[in-house]
């Protein structure tokens, strides 16, 4: 919210703020309110892909230009969805861990439904897994799909299949948080050593356990570059100036503009760029670490 922000008050936007602490509800009311107030173009992050369609085609029949910010508002016409590429985020969680796991079980922990992210993510995850599963040597042992974004609904999905827990050799995760709670139960069940974990986010807490090796991966979302082009794409629509993009992406209604941008895969041997974009620093992310004699 603060890249954006800064972002658009550069190119001379006045920029008005709402977080609905994931509640569609809340969220749905500060758009009709937002437009009330006069705004001429809406960015907003969705808690809710499909919730918002009817609201946002109402004002949308009202003048008002929406930009659907990192997650894709379904069957709404949106004037533009900005994200990273979320179905290689997928392919390169998968094929990191795929690169460490030549035989065994495979677990998918995807993220809530509701988010369209999740289906993108899961086709990539679908994409590179699927001739492994193919080949053989390789197997899916269990996937799951969480109702919102809920370490509790994890926990209890992973205590469901404890049985085949020695069976589990890999595990892509919607996010990093998801990671973290995977990564807490396979640790108090005996079984960190052999669980290759990749997840997506960057989050501090990641890269501390990547720099530490309980984690093999996560993806890094440049989220200062995303802002930065949604704000002026944002700023260019409130000016009436034309927008072009080179791809289009199926809301479920019809095609809508698309700008997407590229993920990185981060591991301990590159891990040092999310150092160099700033995005944390080296003391917060080699924190844990005892410095060597």
């Amino acid at each position: 919210i603060n890249a954006f922000q800064a972002s658009a008050n550069e190119l001379g936007a006045q920029v008005i703020v709402k977080v609905a602490n994931q509640d569609a509800s809340v969220q749905e009311e500060q758009i009709k309110e937002m437009v009330r107030e006069g705004a001429q173009v809406l960015v907003v992050v969705a808690n809710d892909a499909d919730r918002l369609s009817g609201v946002i085609r109402q004002v949308r029949s009202q003048g008002v230009r929406v930009i659907s910010y990192d997650r894709l508002i379904r069957r709404a016409g949106v004037d533009l969805y900005i994200s990273f590429d979320n179905e290689k985020v997928g392919s390169l969680m998968t094929s990191a861990v795929l690169s460490k796991v030549s035989q065994g079980g495979i677990l998918i922990v995807n993220g809530a439904k509701n988010d369209n992210n999740a289906l993108l993510i899961n086709a990539g995850i679908q994409k590179v897994l699927r001739p492994y599963l193919a080949a053989g040597g390789i197997h899916l042992v269990s996937e799951f799909w969480p109702e919102t974004w809920d370490n509790t609904e994890v926990r209890t999905f992973l205590e469901s299949i404890l049985p085949q827990i020695g069976d589990i050799r890999g595990v892509v995760v919607g996010d990093d948080m998801l990671a973290e709670e995977a990564i807490r139960f396979f640790s108090e069940n005996g079984r960190s050593r052999f669980v290759q974990v990749a997840g997506q986010d960057a989050d501090l807490a990641a890269c501390q356990r990547i720099a530490e090796g309980t984690q093999l991966a996560t993806i890094y979302k440049p989220f200062k570059t995303l802002a930065t082009e949604a704000a002026t794409f944002a700023v260019a629509m409130a000016k009436h100036q034309p927008i072009h993009t080179v791809e289009t992406i199926d809301d479920g209604s019809g095609p809508v503009p698309y700008v997407r941008l590229e993920p990185i895969l981060i591991t301990k041997a590159n891990l040092s760029l999310v150092i160099q974009d700033k995005f944390h620093t080296a003391a917060e992310v080699y924190k844990n670490l005892k410095p060597s004699k």
